[in-house]
């Protein structure tokens, strides 16, 4: 793998001052093997730096095309799901249903406005992560409904490390569900505020691996968060969140 060489290169020129080193202890008389241990020691992070930063552009380019591969399988879930839409729609126009015209129409309108306030959320890292989420795994189905305009950016708290545990907790039912369970599971998270508090409502429909494991990684994860619990019940199928406003 190109990373793993990057590395070596990097532990090669560092090991590789040992030998001018050497020199330098056989020599101890000379003034040559101080000047080259000087040279090779210049070498050797020249060398360093190079792989260093070699490695980081590697990382970063895996880093870019990963996350183009998610929005790319995101766009093309989208655009299945809104083709089964217009196509419901179609065919109640075809059939002279205005009735399920109208409700079908209401029910894309709704869809819209919830994706909409999705988008909205100001954490763009999180923002792909939930509107990817259906690339990811079909076991678990996450619904997440902000009930106002919510951008956590905006909001006077460390909105990226709210939405980090937010990521987190989510992985962690992911991670949690109980395999060969049958229908998919469910996370609905509701997102809303008021004037001093962001609040969090969760709520699981499935079975799970280990409650209490999962009951006890989240609310270790929770002493690192803005996000504590108002109510974290020990079935973990529902749960209650509070991150205070600043002022």
């Amino acid at each position: 793998m190109l990373m793993n060489r990057w590395r070596t290169i990097r532990y090669y020129a560092a090991g590789s001052v040992l030998l001018p080193i050497a020199a330098v202890w056989f020599w101890q008389e000379e003034l040559w093997p101080s000047g080259l241990l000087l040279l090779w020691l210049s070498a050797a992070a020249a060398i360093w730096i190079a792989a260093d930063r070699k490695g980081l552009a590697y990382r970063a380019e895996r880093a870019l095309t990963a996350t183009e591969t998610t929005a790319i399988r995101m766009l093309d879930h989208h655009r299945h799901d809104w083709m089964n839409e217009l196509q419901v729609l179609y065919g109640y126009i075809r059939m002279n249903k205005p009735d399920k015209t109208v409700e079908c129409v209401e029910k894309i309108r709704e869809r819209m406005t919830a994706e909409s306030r999705i988008a909205k959320l100001g954490i763009p890292s999180f923002v792909l992560f939930v509107q990817s989420f259906r690339t990811v795994t079909n076991a678990m189905q996450l619904q997440v409904d902000v009930a106002d305009e919510v951008n956590l950016a905006e909001l006077p708290l460390n909105g990226v490390k709210v939405a980090d545990t937010l990521t987190d907790l989510i992985n962690a039912y992911r991670f949690g569900i109980k395999p060969g369970g049958g229908d998919a599971a469910r996370l609905s998270i509701k997102l809303h505020r008021n004037e001093t508090a962001l609040l969090v409502e969760l709520q699981y429909e499935g079975e799970l691996l280990n409650a209490q494991e999962l009951y006890a990684k989240c609310k270790q994860r929770l002493k690192k968060s803005p996000l504590h619990a108002d109510r974290l019940e020990p079935d973990m199928l529902t749960a209650a969140l509070r991150a205070d406003l600043s002022r």
